[in-house]
């Protein structure tokens, strides 16, 4: 994909005269051109000295746009042309002023004037012709701009400004002329209406850059998390550098409140790192050696050292970055109707308007009204409107869905993800954790001692069952003890000597090959294995020591989730490698009535295509048997955790691995897609009105527009638009409170049911206090949670009822101890 940054644009008219261009160039595909950005994106293997030379044709300029960089950016750039713009209203304002006063003070409120103007309407009419012609020099971008476009024959916005303010200009010199020439006024000036227009379309301007920089903020914030400033380590000696300077490879080292430079992995120490700007996770992740940190993120203690594996362009937050800026530079398919009345807008408005002065002629109103209401039908045609309404609230979306981990690739996956009528999610990585934990140990002796021969043996194996066991264990500080003559029996389980006793760990099956196994042991494991877990049987000689369960756990968030999609609307469907009655019981936790099991990567795209047959379908995945499903679905949603041919085929990236940030993307892209329709209708319905009524439609009933105040009517619809757009920075993401549904609708509950306190063993300090706040707020029922180190307790308050279990739960799968909730 080719990138230009385009220059001279003004308007709609403008934008589509640029694209119909580019469009006509051998080898290329498809041609985006985005008004507000003032940016284009070229498709296709056209050579770029054709294409810029097709955008000069047409009147235009275009540079190759800057290649990726990982300094922070110059500041926007849309400030420059706001100050430009602010400092030619105020000279224009300051010398209309000044003409305002000298042809309407007198007359209307009787303001002195010097006695030669007062005497002489012809030296009156002069000095109004000289400040005019003042704001006009001011304001003489317009003009250029306006007979460059015509020139070119692609009439623009400051062609019909700068038409309207000349044809008051020349009108009023023609009446000055005559003045003087019969030494007496024979007409009325319209001097201050040439320069009213320019000044009030400026300010419109203005305004209209200061709202356009308002929706790069959340882009501009993302460019200013890397510090420009770093401390590497370069032969054992720290050494401030510049940004630009570091390169893959080296050490970098980060103190307590400094913001991370680069992509990379910890080499020592230690650190809590708040990565909310890149995942709108706010909970600190802890960092320690072996793992990963990112550009952008905030060490919020300890002190570290990690090896660069990437800096500059190449890290996360500039793929956000690019990301971000690729959707806010693409457009929407809706776009295309205003693109396409764009491209005849201006020249239709021009013909309109010379209709109306010949039909006000004709009826023999005179030149005077006839250039009255031909100017005011040009000046009050607004397509910026038109090519305004779609790209500002493309990017404000886009801005608003990177701060919360939420990356929409282009405009069309913001149009459409809230147009879907069907989410189908994956199960393993989506609706699950991905992984397997302990869920059920049922003892039948001492607990300490299952879980310690548990330890030593399952620490001897690979088996990812294997790992799940030895986490829970070293969660709950368990000692092993030395194994001997271990062994791995595939399929079955494993052995080895514990104290000179062996013990054995597998299915029912093989432990019963040397250990009898009582009926209702067995009948328990097969207990498990119904509701979609691994039972593995732990023996010790003769004995039998209990069975531990293992299984992929659905996420904490997903049942509350789930149920959010349906009362929008959307039917859920999961489609999964695994067997049938794993996924059942799944389905069934996660709240999820249509299951599809055993479906190999090519079956999994099948049944997306079939769906699609009726439906607007959004699926969600993480891994790569997920990609072809993911490329064949109409919007695909990776999970940021997944593999990196799974987001490459996605359309949707959420970044932190959350279903309810698929709520929140589908709730978003529906208040984007609304917004769009609003930004249209106005900018359809403003010009289908206010042409009319500037034409003089209305005038036999005594209401009529002045051009000042059709200038003033399009320079407040532009800024409309935009103001409009900048609403969707009000958006809410959606969060889980009580009982699965969004946090305005609140259940009663008794008094005594409201506050809970957990006693939690192996809290040690004000990370171990986050991490457990954050793991209850997650449960439904959970409004507030307060956690103390010191007391070795978290107090709940409560909005909906709340079993104890499902408490207990949160608490020890963010790696803690319940010892009682009272």
């Amino acid at each position: 994909m080719q990138k230009y940054n385009i220059t001279g644009m003004s308007c709609a008219a403008c934008s589509a005269r640029v694209q119909k261009a580019v469009e006509a160039v051998s080898g290329v595909e498809e041609c985006q051109v985005n008004l507000l950005t003032n940016s284009m994106r070229v498709l296709g293997n056209a050579d770029k000295a054709a294409v810029i030379n097709a955008v000069t044709a047409a009147g235009y300029g275009a540079v190759p746009a800057d290649e990726k960089s990982g300094g922070n950016k110059d500041k926007n750039v849309f400030d420059g042309t706001q100050n430009t713009l602010k400092k030619r209203f105020i000279w224009s304002l300051a010398v209309l002023a000044v003409l305002m006063y000298v042809s309407m003070g007198h007359d209307m409120f009787s303001f002195p004037l010097p006695r030669v103007l007062e005497e002489s309407r012809a030296a009156a009419g002069l000095t109004q012709m000289i400040l005019s012609a003042a704001v006009m020099i001011i304001n003489g971008r317009f003009f250029i701009s306006g007979v460059k476009s015509a020139k070119h024959l692609s009439p623009n916005m400051d062609t019909l400004v700068s038409l309207g303010s000349f044809s008051s200009f020349a009108y009023s010199t023609a009446v000055l002329y005559k003045t003087v020439i019969v030494s007496e006024f024979s007409g009325k000036f319209y001097f201050e209406s040439a320069a009213m227009i320019l000044t009030l379309v400026t300010l419109g301007k203005m305004f209209e850059a200061k709202a356009k920089g308002k929706t790069a903020d959340a882009l501009e914030s993302l460019k200013n998390l890397a510090p420009q400033t770093v401390t590497v380590i370069r032969d054992g000696a720290p050494e401030t550098v510049n940004i630009k300077e570091v390169s893959a490879g080296d050490i970098i080292a980060v103190h307590p409140g400094e913001s991370i430079a680069a992509d990379g992995v910890l080499q020592n120490g230690s650190g809590a790192v708040d990565e909310s700007a890149l995942t709108g996770e706010s909970l600190p992740v802890e960092k320690g050696e072996g793992d990963r940190v990112f550009s952008g993120t905030l060490n919020l203690s300890g002190y570290f050292e990690f090896k660069v594996t990437a800096a500059g362009g190449d890290t996360v937050l500039w793929e956000i970055i690019e990301t971000v800026s690729d959707a806010a530079a693409s457009k929407a398919p809706i776009a295309k109707i205003a693109d396409k009345v764009a491209g005849v807008f201006v020249p239709a408005v021009l013909l309109i308007s010379f209709i109306v002065a010949l039909f006000w002629l004709i009826l023999g109103y005179g030149v005077s009204t006839a250039i009255k209401f031909a100017v005011s039908v040009l000046v009050i045609s607004c397509p910026c409107a038109l090519g305004l309404a779609t790209p500002v609230a493309v990017m404000v979306a886009s801005g608003v869905g990177a701060k919360h981990g939420i990356l929409f690739k282009n405009a069309a996956a913001i149009e459409h993800t809230g147009k879907a009528d069907i989410a189908v999610l994956d199960k393993t990585g989506t609706v699950t954790a991905g992984a397997p934990a302990v869920t059920d140990v049922f003892s039948l002796c001492d607990e300490a001692k299952l879980l310690s021969a548990a330890l030593s043996l399952e620490e001897k194996s690979e088996h990812p069952l294997a790992k799940a066991i030895v986490n829970y264990c070293r969660k709950r500080d368990v000692q092993g003890a030395p194994v001997e003559n271990f062994a791995n029996f595939t399929g079955g389980g494993v052995k080895g000597d514990i104290n000179s006793r062996t013990v054995m760990a597998g299915s029912v099956k093989f432990v019963s090959e040397s250990t009898g196994v009582p009926p209702q042991i067995a009948e328990k494991a097969r207990e498990y294995a119904a509701a979609g877990k691994t039972p593995i049987v732990f023996a010790e000689g003769e004995t039998l020591l209990g069975i531990i369960a293992v299984a992929d756990e659905i996420k904490p968030e997903a049942k509350a989730s789930i149920a959010a999609l349906k009362r929008m609307g959307m039917r859920v469907v999961m489609l999964t490698g695994d067997n049938r009655l794993t996924a059942l019981n799944i389905a069934k936790s996660a709240g999820i009535d249509e299951v599809y099991a055993g479906l190999l990567p090519v079956d999994k795209a099948a049944k997306i295509d079939e769906l699609k047959q009726k439906h607007k379908v959004l699926m969600v995945g993480d891994g790569i048997n997920d990609a072809p499903a993911l490329t064949s679905a109409d919007i695909g949603a990776a999970i940021g955790a997944g593999t990196d041919i799974a987001i490459e085929s996605a359309d949707i990236v959420l970044l932190r691995s959350n279903l309810t940030d698929l709520v929140t993307a589908v709730n978003l892209s529906r208040a984007a897609y609304k917004n769009i329709k609003q930004n249209l209708f106005w900018a359809f319905f403003y010009n289908a009105v206010c042409i009319p009524l500037a034409a003089g439609a209305m005038s036999p009933l005594g209401i009529t527009l002045s051009p000042m105040i059709a200038a003033a009517a399009m320079s407040f619809s532009s800024v409309f638009v935009v103001s409009n757009a900048l609403r969707l920075n009000l958006f809410k993401s959606y969060k889980i409170k009580n009982s699965g549904k969004p946090a305005e609708n609140k259940v009663n509950i008794t008094e005594a049911a409201k506050m809970k306190t957990i006693k939690i063993e192996g809290i040690m300090c004000a990370h171990c206090e986050a991490r457990i706040k954050a793991a209850l707020k997650a449960v439904a029922g959970v409004d507030e949670a307060e956690v103390s180190h010191e007391s070795g307790t978290a107090k709940v308050k409560l909005s909906a009822p709340t079993d104890d279990e499902t408490l207990r739960a949160a608490v020890e799968t963010a790696g803690y101890k319940v010892i009682e909730i009272e």
